[in-house]
């Protein structure tokens, strides 16, 4: 565990620093990389042992109360913010909420700016989702030698602005191993092969749950087959509320066994209370 100063200037305790994940390269060494969306999802990444988090604005605090001391980045979506001084602000914001990057998608100079103020910049090459109109459609990337070369000069470009990580997606798979050793940018891979400095996947993805397409992208591989549990679930639920709807139609619920009664002797008392009673006001 690294002893370390965030960027609020609190002393704080990280897994892995900026320089641990730069000295990833080269050394043969692979970490691990996920998603989770919410507090269950969260502990089960710390649970499991994933070494970094990547999580939505909305989390950062939640993330640094139940895993104070784990890596974690954090960032904006494409069209969330219109001018670089708001980028500016959301960065430094997450920044000192816990943050230990920032992902955005903007443009160079953007990037540049962050990097310049001293964030960690992450950003993003290959598959984007977000631009995937112009793209033609989802679809690998890098499988045509030219399109490979203009992957590598978007790496060295956002090498030459500041960024210092980039999610490298559905890749192929030759095209990160031989790019990788060839710059300083940590690489996260999702879908590009074994070559990134970490591996990454999505919490549901890893977990077998629905995916946001009609079936999950190629990249992704179930561990596990939560979405069975959910299901399991889904109709235990149903079958419950069916239950408690026929008995109260039927007028067999609530039962004797789940009401409360008065003690012994006090119905009799209560009920001539009751039709003695008469308005001290009239």
């Amino acid at each position: 565990m690294r002893r370390i100063y965030d960027f609020s200037r609190c002393p704080a305790e990280r897994n892995y620093t900026i320089a641990d994940l730069q000295a990833l390269k080269g050394s043969g060494r692979k970490l691990s990389m996920s998603n989770p969306a919410n507090a269950q999802e969260l502990r089960a990444c710390i649970e499991a042992g994933i070494d970094l988090l990547v999580v939505w604005e909305s989390q950062i605090e939640e993330v640094r109360q139940i895993a104070p001391t784990h890596f974690a980045g954090v960032g904006s979506t494409w069209a969330q913010f219109g001018s670089a001084q708001e980028i500016m602000d959301h960065a430094f914001d997450m920044m000192r909420k816990g943050g230990d990057m920032y992902y955005t998608l903007r443009s160079f100079d953007v990037m540049e700016m962050l990097a310049k103020e001293g964030i960690p910049v992450q950003s993003h090459i290959g598959l984007i989702p977000t631009f995937s109109h112009y793209c033609g459609g989802l679809r690998g990337f890098g499988r045509k030698a030219d399109e490979a070369m203009e992957i590598f000069k978007t790496l060295k470009r956002m090498e030459d602005v500041g960024v210092f990580a980039v999610e490298a997606e559905c890749i192929a798979e030759e095209v990160l191993a031989a790019v990788n050793d060839k710059t300083s940018i940590v690489t996260f891979s999702l879908g590009s092969g074994m070559a990134g400095d970490v591996i990454m996947s999505f919490v549901a993805d890893v977990c077998g749950e629905a995916s946001e397409e009609d079936k999950p992208p190629k990249h992704a591989h179930a561990f596990g087959n939560v979405g069975r549990l959910h299901k399991q679930i889904h109709e235990e639920r149903v079958a419950a509320l069916g239950a408690f709807h026929s008995e109260v139609v039927a007028e067999k619920f609530p039962y004797a066994s789940t009401n409360i009664g008065m003690l012994d002797g006090e119905k009799d008392k209560f009920l001539e209370a009751l039709n003695k009673w008469s308005p001290t006001h009239q």
